[in-house]
């Protein structure tokens, strides 16, 4: 066998319909479309979310809310988590790389420290946020804490 002898399997291929070429090609006049309206003509296409004259849901819906583009959304961590979390990685410093590298934050996350626990260790945070709970928990058990932007 040779490349010129190479043909589709058997029933692999179809003809094509012909449509609209008249009468004795089984599937003139109409050409398999119905009669008149919309989805008989060329290029007919119903559009994205036509309820069929019903007024769409988009439309029945009101608006609600405000969506502030401009907001920092923070990964919350609380102190109580901080000191599970130091126990369980070993962490000498509390970063947002030493979290990257542990999978716990994304690359580019914010990390905010709130102040629900209790924290025992003296460990040094940089972060980008912290509450005054927080913060006045941390340097009473002997940390510090640093504002990185």
């Amino acid at each position: 066998m040779e490349l010129h002898q190479l043909k589709p399997a058997k029933g692999a291929t179809h003809k094509q319909k012909r449509l609209g070429r008249g009468e004795a090609s089984g599937k003139g006049g109409t050409s398999t479309k119905g009669n008149k309206g919309a989805q008989s003509r060329t290029s007919y296409k119903i559009k994205i979310g036509h309820e069929g004259g019903q007024m769409p849901i988009q439309r029945r819906l009101p608006k609600r809310g405000f969506k502030n583009n401009n907001r920092i959304e923070y990964r919350i961590f609380n102190i109580g988590q901080v000191e599970d979390l130091l126990k369980k990685y070993g962490f000498k410093e509390f970063t947002p790389e030493n979290l990257y590298i542990n999978s716990l934050i994304s690359q580019f996350d914010y990390v905010k420290i709130l102040g629900n626990g209790e924290i025992k260790s003296s460990v040094s945070f940089k972060v980008n946020a912290i509450s005054q709970k927080a913060k006045t928990a941390i340097e009473s058990a002997g940390g510090s804490v640093e504002i990185i932007k």
